[in-house]
């Protein structure tokens, strides 16, 4: 299973440990990924999604996922967001 958002498409970020002896060795940051089901307004149904704690907590300040996905533009998506974008609308309209 990818370690990706599927809102943000935040992934693995690559650093270096640093000891005390100044020897450096390469490492992963892995994103924070947590498993939840967001509720969709306009789909009538909870979405299962992996997504950052950071992204969740962005969704919460725009009041929801529906809000969050309309306001967001899609450079900032990752491409199951967009799709799921999509549906959104097409639900609404």
């Amino acid at each position: 299973m990818p370690k990706r958002c599927q809102l943000t498409g935040t992934g693995p970020r690559a650093g270096r440990n640093v000891a005390h002896s100044n020897t450096k060795t390469c490492r992963r940051f892995d994103p924070n990924l947590q498993r939840v089901h967001l509720h969709s307004e306009a789909l009538r149904r909870n979405v299962p999604l992996r997504v950052t704690t950071r992204a969740l907590r962005t969704v919460q300040k725009h009041g929801g996922l529906d809000p969050f996905l309309l306001k967001t533009d899609d450079r900032k998506l990752a491409p199951d967001a967009i799709r799921l974008k999509r549906s959104v609308r097409k639900a609404l309209s």
